[in-house]
């Protein structure tokens, strides 16, 4: 139990994405699972918490109870549908005056604390920060700076618009919470942001959910074939998170294969990016031969995701960006092995050579060769597999709520209500360093 100071009542904002959203669909991913379980495990500890993200549907009510001590404020920000996460700035105005007036509503000193998740919130976050006289603590999850540091082939740069909003909101916010020692080393590199003030909170799995269990009665459960050699990719469908990569090295193995049992899954749908072209996967696996053994499944719910992973021989997270790599842990939690790009906090997420691999890189020979060399040694994988589960446990919901509260417990120690410096000369620097370069 963390002791200090702790929030009677803290507001969550979730600008783009919702709590209640399934995972995998349009922006929702590994930032709506964070929100809720740390949410709800909050909430055990006697903490309320009120979530504000954008209604995207007539049918949403106002209020949600959706868990004990957890509500759901959605707010209505532009229209319902036909707005993606690049289209959101425009309505932040409209998002921040609805969430002051939900606050308004209530008796003065309502909140007590304020943390947002990704720079929309927390733009919002620093108007509310200043209104209400309380902290703002700010998750960032994912960081443009380092995004357009790597992109994917074709893919389409981060703006300037969101590198200069980030460095706003890192400049402002009270404290910041990174996933990794990576994240931290980057929010100070790229955003010169105050050491002092970062704290390093490592994400979780739901170990509740995700754990070991039979193999041939998953795959029985999902119409998997019992024999099949089964590599997967679970995660939203964009260049980001690279499936195209992993189709491509996992091709020539397939077609390789004398015995047809090696096939790739793919579970998840298109987001961000990838909706300009939701046919490109299915376009590359006909193109390449191996339509008939690339599988398909829409993004699953987290009991028959533990499903899908169980089935699997191993798991790939090829991104080309991860702050974490959630998919990672709870791959592992089922102890299943794991290969995966060695980025961001899939260096942590991962255990190199003891519960899978990373590989430098992306390139699609190196992948294909890894991949062959994993598939090739089933005893390795068995091994592999035996110690993921040991290590996934270190990544608990619960480790991550106690981190929160030491770090809300230091945001309400030390602030300060007032005007903040505006740093123009650091916003200068950033934009001079980040800047789009120019052909000719």
């Amino acid at each position: 139990m963390t002791g200090g100071l702790r929030p009677r009542r803290l507001a969550l904002i979730s600008v783009h994405t919702s709590p209640l959203a399934q995972p995998g669909i349009g922006d929702a991913g590994g930032m709506n699972v964070y929100v809720w379980q740390t949410a709800t495990r909050l909430a055990r500890r006697g903490i309320e918490v009120e979530i504000f993200t954008r209604a995207t549907s007539s049918d949403d009510a106002p209020v949600v109870h959706a868990a004990p001590g957890v509500l759901v404020r959605h707010v209505v920000a532009g229209p319902f549908d036909g707005l993606d996460k690049r289209d959101l700035p425009g309505q932040l105005c409209a998002f921040s005056a609805n969430v002051l007036r939900a606050e308004a509503a209530e008796p003065g000193g309502y909140y007590d604390l304020i943390h947002s998740h990704y720079w929309l919130s927390g733009q919002v976050g620093w108007l509310a920060r200043d209104r209400w006289k309380v902290p703002l603590v700010h998750t960032a999850h994912t960081l443009a700076a380092v995004k357009n540091a790597s992109l994917a082939g074709g893919d389409t740069a981060e703006p300037m618009g969101r590198v200069i909003g980030e460095q706003q909101v890192v400049d402002e916010a009270d404290r910041l919470i990174a996933n990794t020692a990576t994240e931290f080393a980057e929010l100070v590199d790229h955003y010169g942001a105050d050491p002092d003030k970062i704290d390093v909170v490592v994400p979780g799995a739901d170990l509740d959910c995700y754990s070991p269990g039979d193999k041939s009665a998953a795959r029985a459960a999902l119409g998997l074939d019992d024999d099949d050699v089964l590599v997967t990719f679970v995660g939203r469908i964009q260049p980001l998170k690279a499936p195209d990569v992993l189709l491509a090295a996992m091709a020539p193995l397939i077609r390789s294969d004398p015995t047809g049992r090696r096939k790739l899954l793919i579970v998840g749908g298109p987001s961000g990016t990838g909706l300009e072209r939701p046919t490109v996967l299915t376009e590359l696996a006909r193109d390449l031969g191996v339509a008939d053994r690339v599988i398909f499944r829409p993004p699953q719910s987290p009991a028959v995701l533990a499903q899908v992973y169980r089935a699997s021989d191993l798991v790939a997270v090829p991104s080309f960006s991860e702050s974490f790599g959630l998919v990672a842990v709870e791959a592992q939690a089922c102890g299943v092995p794991v290969i995966a790009a060695n980025v961001g906090g899939l260096g942590v997420a991962v255990d190199d050579g003891v519960t899978g691999r990373l590989v430098a890189g992306h390139d699609i020979d190196e992948w294909t060769a890894q991949l062959a060399d994993l598939l090739g040694d089933p005893a390795r994988l068995t091994r592999f597999g035996a110690a993921a589960a040991g290590h996934a446990a270190r990544f608990s919901w619960e480790h991550t709520t106690d981190a929160l509260l030491n770090s809300y417990s230091a945001a309400l120690s030390g602030f300060r209500p007032g005007p903040r410096w505006t740093p123009t000369g650091r916003l200068r620097r950033s934009w001079l360093k980040n800047r789009p370069r120019m052909a000719g």
